[in-house]
């Protein structure tokens, strides 16, 4: 349920298209669906543009499968994040109207229009080729969100040329998510070269002594540059949301 259909329903009342009993059916489920082993906030979308959104890890096949069979019987885009492989292997013979992306480890049921809603471009840029997991589901999640949104990869600062190169690229974007692990380093320089906002997200890649995201996580928090916020390790869902926030366009 969003604004957009919940204005659609109530017109169709309004105009005799529908009737009351169908209309309270539809609104029956607000504001949260009890289905035992969740509760489905149904009310969600009225609040923001996204609606109920599934966190796939910890959560057995069998408990996925009846939460998504509720959720296709309510209207709107469906997407559930942090999916392995074992999961989407059993969940997709099941649901062949949802679209897996397996880098992003993303799962996507497109079923409504989704409209622009960004005043510019948010630009993702990961320091290395291994933080595309965590770039590619924030860049599902803006896509979802109505951004124009733009994928960096590979340009961190064991070779600054590389990101010097697009110094336009960053200029012309409107937010800037840096996503890096390691030691963290890419949002601050990039910090230091515009006047964006800049959203850190660090990453669990890198050695032992990275400590899991942690040392680039202190890394962002400790950095010189103004202008930069940062989401928790391995984040790009959060990432993507606070950068559509900053980004809507009214």
């Amino acid at each position: 349920m969003n604004e957009k259909y919940l204005d659609e329903l109530l017109q169709a009342l309004e105009e005799g298209r529908l009737s009351r009993e169908v209309v309270l059916a539809e609104l029956k489920d607000l504001p949260y669906r009890d289905i035992g082993i969740a509760h489905l906030d149904t009310h969600r979308g009225l609040r923001d543009r996204l609606g109920e959104v599934v966190f796939a890890a910890g959560k057995t096949t069998s408990q996925l499968e009846t939460i998504l069979r509720h959720l296709l019987t309510m209207p709107g885009n469906i997407l559930v994040t942090r999916l392995d492989d074992r999961q989407a292997a059993a969940l997709q013979p099941l649901f062949p109207q949802f679209t897996y992306d397996e880098v992003g480890r993303c799962l996507v049921c497109r079923r409504r229009e989704i409209e622009p809603a960004g005043r510019g471009t948010v630009l993702v840029v990961t320091a290395g080729t291994s933080d595309l997991p965590v770039a590619r589901e924030a860049v599902i999640t803006l896509e979802l969100l109505g951004q124009p949104v733009e994928l960096l990869a590979d340009v961190g600062v064991a070779g600054l040329h590389r990101l010097l190169a697009y110094r336009e690229q960053l200029w012309r974007a409107a937010v800037i998510v840096a996503v890096a692990g390691m030691e963290g380093a890419l949002p601050s320089v990039i910090a230091g070269l515009v006047d964006r906002p800049v959203i850190a997200v660090p990453t669990s890649v890198g050695y032992g002594a990275a400590f899991g995201g942690v040392a680039a996580l202190l890394g962002m928090l400790n950095t010189c540059a103004s202008g930069v916020g940062v989401v928790n390790i391995d984040n790009g869902f959060g990432a993507a949301c606070l950068a559509a926030l900053i980004n809507r366009a009214d």
